[in-house]
């Protein structure tokens, strides 16, 4: 009987120990990693750590523009009225395309201005060559010698001026001269680019100097950036620029400081920041809004985007990314002490613990569920 107390003891003991490890155990692990599989979720992102400069920085506001010699206001030097416009806004175009088709009686008195005068300046410089010979001879005074000489050459300068106010209206002067006169006029585009605005349509008059339509040239943008006065001294030409466009997208863009303006707005009592961006073929629009940091000071430090990291009252974590096959990932929860943060980003004090590591960058809460 002894002995068989004994055994039932001795298995009740047994079976409270095994009991207690099994629970310690289970503890252990859920306080440094957590398991899970499941197929990867298109939501989520993997990275691994990177240099992320927790320096200080910046916050400005601004817009993408282009340089003044990659936008063109289209005006005429005469008015007319616009009897062609196959242009749309968006619509691309070459340098040299025809843009808009103008008429106008006067673009004709024009040419026979030209013609006219052409006529009279041949009998003028025969005249003048011949009062000249004269002179030279001592058979004609001088004043009919003067006055000769006087007609031609203000004849001729009207005559070239003429010549070249045809060919800024892009009406041949050869032609003219051969007879062949017309009634209207084209405007080509100066540059290559987008037809921006577009401020006419067919039977619409145009003064000189009206604006017709705009073209804007988008192979070389830049950041057109406002600092208040009390920061200006502190950015410098060549300092690194983060930059989003908030209504369009939560991807982070790069740019550089190129110039810094000189003078300060007397309304705004803000400086303009002229910045490169680094990859200018993402489709940027001109006029778009930018929120922007400039970075005043570099310290880097190995971290993550917050998106990846959990953060509740056991501390902060991060789950690791284990491919089992071809569509199941093992995500593994870890603990991470976090250091300096900023808006977006966090260092990673422990990242021994992660290193070579694929992470989930983006999405980390989703795998809580």
């Amino acid at each position: 009987m002894k002995f068989i107390n004994v055994f039932i003891l001795s298995a009740l003991l047994f079976s409270c120990t095994g009991k207690t490890d099994t629970q310690q155990e289970s503890k252990n692990s859920a306080e440094s990693v957590e398991q899970s599989t499941s197929p990867k979720d298109e939501n989520l992102e993997l990275g691994t750590l990177s240099e992320i400069n927790f320096g200080e920085t910046l916050k400005v506001t601004g817009m993408i523009d282009v340089p003044p010699q990659n936008k063109s206001i289209i005006s005429t030097f005469m008015g007319g009225y616009i009897v062609k416009t196959p242009l749309l806004i968006g619509d691309k175009v070459s340098k040299g395309q025809l843009l808009v088709t103008l008429e106008n009686p006067e673009f004709v008195e024009l040419q026979q201005n030209y013609l006219e005068l052409g006529e009279q300046l041949t009998y003028l410089k025969s005249e003048y060559e011949r009062q000249q010979t004269l002179f030279d001879e001592n058979i004609t005074s001088e004043k009919n010698y003067l006055k000769s000489q006087s007609d031609y050459k203000s004849n001729l300068a009207r005559y070239n001026g003429l010549k070249r106010k045809l060919q800024m209206l892009n009406i041949s002067p050869d032609r003219v001269s051969s007879g062949a006169m017309v009634s209207t006029i084209n405007l080509y585009a100066p540059i290559e680019g987008y037809v921006t605005k577009v401020n006419v349509s067919n039977g619409t008059y145009v003064s000189p100097n009206d604006v017709i339509m705009e073209i804007v040239d988008t192979e070389h943008i830049h950041l057109e950036l406002s600092v208040f006065e009390k920061d200006i001294m502190r950015v410098k030409k060549g300092q690194r620029i983060k930059f989003q466009i908030p209504e369009a997208s939560n991807e982070v863009f790069d740019a550089d400081v190129h110039l810094v303006g000189t003078t300060i707005d007397e309304t705004t009592r803000r400086v303009k920041i002229h910045g490169h961006v680094d990859n200018e073929s993402n489709q940027f629009i001109v006029g778009m809004y930018v929120s922007a940091d400039i970075l005043l000071s570099d310290e880097l430090a190995l971290g993550l985007p917050k998106t990846g990291i959990i953060s509740n009252d056991e501390g902060d974590f991060v789950f690791i990314a284990t491919k089992s096959n071809s569509d199941d990932y093992s995500y593994t929860k870890v603990k991470v002490r976090l250091g300096r943060q900023n808006e977006t980003s966090a260092e990673i004090l422990n990242s021994d613990d992660l290193d070579g590591k694929s992470i989930v960058i983006r999405g980390a809460s989703e795998l809580l569920d």
